[in-house]
């Protein structure tokens, strides 16, 4: 079980764009670092979108038309951690 001061894997899911962007408060990023050390799944799964990122470069929100910016939507809210 998680105490209330450590970020579960669901969150750091969550919160990975924020971390990548450099846009999480330092609390945040200090708990979702945290987490990293004990977590070789979320490790991975950060690493992936890192190679997503620089493989993709960068696509904001508004080069999206509605059907996609809701299809990706879509997908990343269903996606199952494994």
């Amino acid at each position: 079980m998680t105490s209330p001061s450590e970020l579960t894997c669901a969150e750091l899911v969550e919160l990975v764009t924020a971390y990548l962007e450099g846009a999480l408060p330092a609390d945040e990023r200090v708990r979702f670092e945290q987490h990293l050390v004990m977590c070789e799944g979320c490790i991975a799964y950060l690493d992936q979108m890192r190679e997503t990122v620089r493989l993709t470069g960068t696509l904001r929100e508004e080069h999206l038309d509605d059907h996609a910016r809701d299809a990706l939507l879509h997908a990343f809210r269903t996606w199952a951690i494994e």
